[in-house]
């Protein structure tokens, strides 16, 4: 009867199954299938992907040697049932790479949200001395207007930079190449600086680099000032990176008068404001007192950047465009000098921040004004980073 015929269908289907995940033809058809896969640009789990705790390890070799021990049993059975397994690591990895995507593209737009055109107010202020006798200065602030441009926007790297317009002394508009700022998506290592004019190569571990950027600060003649690591965080309705604590040479504003204290250890805060953005710093002003280094004063900056046009933007974009092949080559050069060098040797000098700041400067207003060809000048500029290092 029916019944007895779908019984006898269902006990024979089993072992025809069986037959069918051990036959050459099913272990051969996953192979192609996996490694087709594997090849594709679909987002499949990747072993140079995947970090193994130490204490995980012994867990780790016992699973592959429970492998190795079905394969040498039934070779073609356990190579079908992998490659089944692996296919299930497509939803999930597929779903992980969305969210991490999604996060790197938000963490992108607020990189970018900080170009535009700002009415700048900076604000230095010491706040608690830690060292019997000292004194905290009263504190500095100034403002201006600047213009924030994206130079270089690709894959895992964006670049901002600082044009400040001032008022020359017969009222005209005057443009100063300010900092710039390059943001890197989980990078590898991170320029810092060492003191005495010396910055290196700081290598990131990847559990600290993974979904982080770093922040390299440039001077104005495009030598290093500091750079740290950080994540963006989106808690409470505000988008903030936060720097590691890293060391940082004396800022003009202090270097000129030439105090007690050498360097800074401090983080940075960048956050978007509705108006703008912010710029924060908790800085520890370091020396070297009785043979030992010792914190003198905090100090609190708030730098804070309003959008704004009601100044002549114009002028920062036509000193940029005469000026950005000349300031490319001069980059390029620098990072060729870090490269080559592990890090690089920059002597200070308070009033430009290094030595090399009024020449490579000079020759980039020179260009600006018409006087200097770009080619002559970046080879000048080339001579003096090579020099520097």
């Amino acid at each position: 009867n029916i019944d007895s015929t779908l019984a006898l269908d269902a006990k024979g289907s089993a072992p025809r199954f069986a037959e069918f995940l051990q036959s050459p033809w099913m272990g051969i058809f996953m192979l192609l299938f996996v490694g087709s896969l594997m090849a594709s640009r679909l987002p499949t789990i990747s072993l140079k992907s995947l970090h193994v705790r130490r204490e995980a390890l012994p867990f780790v070799l016992a699973g592959l040697l429970l492998l190795v021990a079905f394969l040498v049993s039934n070779f073609w059975l356990t190579i079908g049932v992998v490659g089944v397994g692996y296919l299930f690591t497509v939803p999930v990895s597929g779903l992980a790479f969305l969210r991490v995507r999604a996060r790197y593209e938000r963490d992108r737009q607020a990189i970018l949200a900080m170009a535009g055109t700002y009415k700048v107010r900076f604000d230095f202020r010491e706040t608690a001395a830690f060292t019997p006798g000292y004194q905290p200065i009263p504190a500095k602030i100034s403002g201006g207007h600047e213009v924030v441009r994206v130079i270089e926007d690709r894959p895992g790297l964006i670049r901002l930079q600082h044009l400040l317009v001032v008022e020359d002394h017969d009222g005209k508009p005057a443009v100063v190449k300010h900092w710039r700022q390059d943001w890197v998506y989980e990078p590898q290592s991170v320029l810092t600086y060492g003191g005495k004019g010396r910055w290196g190569l700081t290598a990131v571990a990847a559990a600290e680099r993974s979904g982080a950027w770093s922040q390299t600060v440039w001077q104005t003649d495009d030598s290093p000032r500091y750079g740290g690591v950080g994540r963006w965080v989106y808690d409470d309705g505000v988008a903030r990176w936060t720097s590691n604590e890293t060391w940082r040479p004396l800022a003009r504003r202090d270097a000129v008068r030439h105090p007690v204290y050498d360097r800074y250890v401090g983080t940075n805060r960048h956050a978007l404001t509705p108006t703008g953005w912010v710029h924060e710093q908790d800085n520890a002003k370091i020396g070297t007192k009785d043979g030992a280094s010792v914190t003198f004063v905090h100090e609190a900056v708030l730098n804070t950047y309003q959008r704004a046009d009601d100044f002549p933007v114009a002028a920062a974009d036509a000193y940029w465009a005469r000026t950005k092949d000349y300031w490319a080559e001069v980059r390029a050069a620098w990072d060729e000098a870090i490269r080559r060098g592990g890090g690089v040797s920059v002597t200070e000098e308070a009033e430009s921040g290094s030595v090399l700041a009024p020449k490579l400067m000079g020759m980039a207003d020179d260009i600006a004004a018409g006087k200097a060809e770009v080619a002559a000048s970046v080879a000048e500029a080339r001579k003096l980073i090579a020099a520097a290092r």
